[in-house]
């Protein structure tokens, strides 16, 4: 499996893929990982466009490894666009389970495949940050980048 560390804004990520498909993408990567792989440069070249504010949607192959409900989540947060925002309970009632408001909180929590996988794109209902697995900092940085940017 291709491991990667890839410099950002925000410190480094780890991306992993696996038959040509990304498979994780998380914060603070261990260092010195950079294993040959197309999927991996891909990754690279648009996470730093993105970083740049010249990129708005990323095209890769994604196979994050999860539950059939956590896979329903995640395919709604890639539907966010950017420089958008979504409630938990906005979330839960577009995936048709209006009542699984902590589920989609802790599937959202377990999204492996962070940035690409819009997960920093979910707040709370009353407008709040809430819970990410990279910090409310980088959190705050994202949301921030993609208003600030071409993006809005």
């Amino acid at each position: 499996m291709p491991v990667r560390t890839i410099d950002s804004p925000l410190g480094p990520m780890l991306a992993t893929s696996n038959d040509g498909s990304l498979t994780a993408l998380g914060f603070d990567g261990e260092p010195d990982h950079d294993d040959a792989c197309d999927v991996l440069d891909r990754v690279e070249t648009q996470l730093a466009r993105y970083f740049a504010g010249e990129l708005d949607r990323f095209e890769l192959p994604l196979a994050p490894q999860g539950t059939p409900f956590q896979q329903r989540v995640w395919g709604a947060l890639l539907r966010i666009p950017p420089g958008e925002t979504r409630s938990y309970a906005s979330i839960a009632r577009q995936i048709d389970n209006p009542d699984a408001i902590r589920a989609v909180g802790a599937a959202n929590g377990a999204n492996p495949i962070a940035i690409i996988i819009p997960c920093h794109r979910v707040i709370a209902s009353d407008g709040t940050l809430h819970g990410y697995a990279g910090g409310l900092k980088r959190k705050r940085y994202l949301l921030d980048l993609e208003a600030q940017t071409l993006f809005a």
